[in-house]
């Protein structure tokens, strides 16, 4: 889905991760957060019609399940128990929207960029995560040499290796002590969200 695109389909989680990526008119990007499989995309589709204002990228590949967005509104509508479980990964995904904006004006590039490997690890099926310098830079929105020096960084203190697009996590303590407090503060909120099968 691209920016104002009209959300028809509202898609969970199985497998991989997908981005939700800002883009600006110059052509720069950051992404305003990710979903793997403790979440859905779509979010405000199964209260009210709407539109996307971000441009969702498979950062890695997986599997999805589909419904309908007027479909889910018309289940929301008759199922307490449903309404709940959406509002409250709804409610989550807004304290994780909060906590970024600011993780974004005030923390440096290496301590985001150990965040975001962390949360991408969460929700990853083992340590190696393939993506390209080119890709990490769109998403924490900066220059593919700021992060080439973080990455190289937590290479020297033995938290990751990274090579040909691939990005082994060797060594959590050591990224988790170099991610910034928001990894902490947002753990527990979408990204521990329990979905409910079926």
């Amino acid at each position: 889905m691209e920016p104002s695109d009209v959300v028809e389909t509202i898609y969970f989680v199985d497998e991989g991760i997908v981005s939700a990526v800002a883009l600006m008119q110059d052509g720069r990007s950051v992404e305003a957060y990710m979903v793997g499989r403790e979440g859905f995309i779509g979010s405000t589709a199964w209260q009210i019609p709407a539109k996307t204002t971000v441009r969702y990228v498979a950062q890695m590949a997986g599997k999805s399940r589909r419904v309908e967005a007027r479909r889910m509104r018309e289940m929301a509508a008759r199922s307490h128990s449903l309404r709940v479980v959406m509002a409250t990964y709804d409610a989550a995904l807004q304290r994780e929207l909060e906590q970024s904006s600011a993780c974004n004006a005030i923390h440096t590039l290496e301590r985001r960029f150990s965040k975001w490997l962390l949360r991408a690890h969460d929700r990853a099926d083992g340590a190696v995560l393939q993506m390209t310098q080119e890709f990490l830079a769109n998403m924490l929105g900066s220059q593919r040499t700021t992060v080439n020096e973080a990455a190289q960084n937590l290479m020297r203190r033995g938290a990751i290796t990274f090579s040909r697009g691939r990005v082994t996590v060797l060594n959590r303590q050591i990224l988790e002590a170099s991610a910034c407090e928001c990894y902490g503060a947002t753990r527990g909120t979408a990204d521990g969200i329990s979905r409910v099968d079926g």
